[in-house]
């Protein structure tokens, strides 16, 4: 198993967290923005069936 050979300083233990706090709030960000924009059926980028498609295949 792998074992850290030094203690890590507070401030890359810092940085690193503050760097996956901020790809974190990038993918939310962009998660509601894709959940907003296939709420009002604007998504150009997302591809999802219409209810349309759905009734013709019963």
């Amino acid at each position: 198993m792998a074992v850290p050979k030094k203690r890590t300083s507070k401030s890359k233990k810092n940085m690193r967290k503050a760097n996956w706090r901020a790809q974190a709030r990038l993918a939310a960000k962009k998660a509601l923005s894709l959940g907003k924009s296939v709420l009002t059926q604007r998504s150009q980028s997302f591809v999802y069936p219409s209810n349309e498609e759905e009734e013709e295949e019963d």
